[in-house]
């Protein structure tokens, strides 16, 4: 914990991230029930908002959270190698090209119509990342309703095992392969959004 709040007034300077981390307690703690540390009340963060941690944050023309997602490097502590193995039915895929991706985040005061655009242009922009930054896989943990979402976006994304019940959740890993020809996969399913909006790629040491 005094990591974490040591951490806490970099992070919280900056108006995407404070908006990100409150946005994440309002959905994960507040929404889902998740058993997660929060900041002040207000603000959701953990052990993995480290310096090397990598957010894409989505925002509206009055610069308002509508989505985000955290990246975490595989090469080091991140939540599928460290906390969560055992859903692998083999090696847990790490290495410099390969990201996880965690706290996919759509902003729960918005319509339906706009969560679900939101969510497309979340998506494509993580493709876009990928591609413009040479990261050639992408990992994550979700539960199950999600995961099967995720597997119906176009992009190529395979289960990593079977999926485990924990605390009364039932949780899968996923592995994503992202080339030249993921951005055809989401145009055929509908989910490719190119932004209209403002895209914040931050790192907490920014």
């Amino acid at each position: 914990m005094t990591d974490l709040l040591d951490r806490a007034p970099r992070a919280l300077g900056d108006a995407s991230l404070r908006a990100m981390f409150a946005a994440r307690k309002q959905v994960f703690v507040d929404l889902l029930k998740w058993d997660l540390p929060v900041l002040a009340g207000e603000y959701e963060l953990d052990q993995f908002d480290d310096p090397d941690a990598e957010y894409l944050i989505l925002l509206d023309s009055d610069g308002r959270h509508r989505a985000s997602a955290r990246l975490l490097k595989t090469d080091r502590p991140h939540l599928l190698g460290d906390l969560y193995p055992f859903l692998c039915a083999g090696a847990v895929p790490a290495g410099p090209t390969t990201r996880e991706i965690t706290r996919f985040c759509l902003d729960r005061h918005q319509s339906a119509a706009d969560r679900r655009s939101a969510r497309n242009q979340l998506v494509t922009a993580l493709v876009d990342h990928a591609l413009r930054e040479r990261i050639t896989d992408y990992t994550g943990v979700a539960e199950l309703g999600w995961f099967a979402q995720i597997l119906g976006f176009g992009w190529h994304c395979a289960p990593l095992g079977r999926a485990v019940e924990q605390s009364g959740r039932l949780l899968a890993a996923l592995h994503i392969q992202i080339d030249d020809r993921s951005i055809d996969g989401l145009r055929r399913t509908g989910v490719y959004a190119p932004l209209t909006l403002q895209l914040a790629e931050e790192e907490l040491a920014a």
